[in-house]
């Protein structure tokens, strides 16, 4: 059974890759060939979680089953996914997944931008300058030709540091802002990529016609959104609505009935039909979902092989 270090997942899953597989997982969610566990969590003593979740997807008439556990604790994360043959029960092959992480999350944004974002969005503003804000950065700019992209953290170095070193890794000019409502004003798409319990996002500095992808809540605790911005949109599109209900603090907050629940869709289901108009508001609210690893396991195993 073969083990792939980090150095290997960067290797073999570079963003083209990663939304590939992200997108092929979606349409097999659409035609109902794939399978998602909502995450779960076990707790110990001192703070430390180990989560876990598991799927199944077929890719190309083959099924493929794997789970993703880890840990974290104030000492920070350790990820790894499993990768089972669906045929046979064969394991096939673990992964460290902190890479692999990042770009199925940044690549499931950029599939939400492909689909909800205006096809005329140039500009960018990005709350948070980490590491899952460089995959947003770079799967979005690889579904539309951004002009302009502002970056806000609390930290100035951590932006300034981040908007060098994006600009030269894509080629596409990342300034850093002072402000939050100075990272979004006037931009077409906005992500929020942060560890935040409290709203991040000023909903008076938003653009008509933004399109947002929330990323960075998976607890009922922690939010990015106000609850106006929320309820301001007029197309909510989640990974997992039975996973959302549980973890989505951005979107507990701001639908309180049933009915504003009844209006979210979600992905799998949105990728055959775009916006309706230059000015709608829309809103991609992600959690991450075990989908998304096994199928990006599964082209990482299937290129290794290949090749």
């Amino acid at each position: 059974m073969k083990f792939f270090t980090e150095s290997e997942v960067a290797e073999l899953l570079p963003m083209d890759e990663a939304l590939a597989a992200v997108e092929a997982s979606l349409w097999a969610q659409s035609r109902r060939a794939a399978a998602n566990h909502s995450r779960r969590r076990l707790a110990a003593p001192g703070g430390v979680l180990l989560h876990a979740m598991e799927a199944a997807v077929e890719l190309d008439g083959h099924w493929y089953l794997g789970f993703k556990m880890y840990s974290t604790s104030r000492q920070g994360a350790h990820f790894l996914v499993g990768l089972y043959d669906g045929a046979d029960g064969r394991p096939l092959a673990w992964f460290e997944a902190d890479r692999l992480g990042q770009r199925r999350t940044g690549a499931a944004s950029g599939i939400a931008t492909r689909v909800l974002a205006r096809p005329d969005a140039d500009s960018l503003g990005l709350i948070g300058a980490g590491w899952q804000a460089e995959s947003q950065l770079e799967a979005i700019a690889a579904v539309r030709p951004l002009r302009r992209v502002r970056v806000f953290s609390r930290d100035r170095e951590r932006r300034e540091r981040f908007a060098r070193t994006m600009s030269a890794r894509l080629g596409v000019e990342v300034q850093p802002a002072d402000s939050a409502a100075a990272a979004v004003e006037a931009a077409a798409i906005v992500v929020t990529a942060t560890t935040a319990r409290e709203p991040v996002l000023p909903d008076a500095a938003l653009a008509a016609g933004v399109h947002i992808n929330a990323i960075g809540s998976n607890s009922p605790q922690r939010r990015e959104l106000e609850a106006a911005t929320v309820r301001a949109c007029d197309r909510i599109v989640v990974d997992s609505l039975a996973q959302c209900l549980g973890e989505a603090g951005d979107l507990l907050a701001g639908l309180t009935d049933d009915r504003d629940w009844s209006r979210v869709e979600e992905l799998a289901a949105a990728l055959g039909r775009p916006r309706q108009s230059p000015r709608e508001r829309t809103l991609f609210k992600s959690t991450g979902l075990a989908l998304w690893d096994v199928a990006c396991a599964a082209r990482i195993w299937r290129r290794a092989h290949r090749d």
